[in-house]
């Protein structure tokens, strides 16, 4: 049943690149970045904020599909229910999340965000850009994921402060061990398993959900899902930003631009 699942996602992908030109992650053993020192994290809100995002332009974010329906994005934010209102800015989206994304296998987990209107690059929003060709990380290197999530299993909160911690790649094949995610889900080769290095905790959960995996300060992916948060054989799965799914985001947004509004 996967096999055809896949075939099906497989040709899915296929009409759209011909026919255009857990909810949730939190920090887990991290720190308070300093101040505006990741100024292309952005945080989403429908009601009240719910996951991270990447600003990858004046007027696009990126972020994972499951976060649903964005209302909002807010950047230029160190603390949520900070005072650094000169720092902010608040845009409007427009949602439009990969047309192959599987809710059930997690795959292409990806959603870009239009904003209404252009952001004013500042000392505290600048946007993070996309490299031609992302090299898969290697099994063991390590990585940097930030986010506002929550800070532990118990709490019921996201955090108020922007944190970041290291993960450690781990080799898939080992992520899809029994001890591991045991094939449920199937980590496929769009997907980067990275957690603890096997004696320090270290993860995103609940409310990170969108944040980037930066690998050598380079955006390598995007925050997905995990089983819990914290435990040292159910790592973070990310969603690997591969030549193709760069393509889907190049096109959809050239498509999006030219596009009578």
């Amino acid at each position: 049943m996967f096999k055809l699942r896949v075939v099906f996602i497989f040709i899915c992908c296929m009409v759209l690149f011909t026919a255009l030109p857990s909810h949730g992650s939190e920090i887990i053993n991290g720190q308070e970045v300093a101040p505006h020192s990741l100024p292309f994290m952005a945080l989403l809100s429908k009601e009240e904020p719910i996951c991270g995002g990447i600003l990858i332009s004046q007027k696009w974010v990126l972020t994972a599909a499951h976060c649903g329906e964005i209302k909002k994005v807010i950047l230029g934010v160190h603390f949520i229910n900070g005072t650094e209102k000169d720092s902010r800015q608040v845009r409007k989206v427009k949602n439009l999340p990969h047309p192959c994304y599987d809710l059930q296998d997690k795959l292409n987990d990806l959603m870009l965000l239009k904003l209404n209107k252009p952001v004013k690059k500042t000392k505290t929003v600048q946007w993070l850009g996309l490299g031609n060709i992302i090299k898969y990380p290697a099994a063991g290197s390590t990585c940097l994921v930030a986010g506002w999530g929550k800070t532990n299993n118990a709490v019921q909160k996201m955090s108020n402060v922007l944190k970041a911690v290291n993960v450690t790649v781990i080799d898939r094949k080992k992520c899809n061990s029994e001890d591991y995610y045991n094939l449920d889900p199937y980590i496929t080769r769009s997907m980067v398993c990275a957690g603890s290095d096997g004696i320090n905790i270290a993860d995103t959960c609940q409310g990170d959900s969108g944040g980037p995996l930066l690998c050598n300060g380079k955006l390598v992916g995007v925050t997905s899902f995990g089983k819990n948060c914290g435990r040292i054989k159910k790592p973070g799965v990310y969603s690997f930003l591969s030549q193709k799914q760069l393509d889907w985001i190049q096109k959809t947004m050239k498509k999006s631009d030219i596009e009578v509004v």
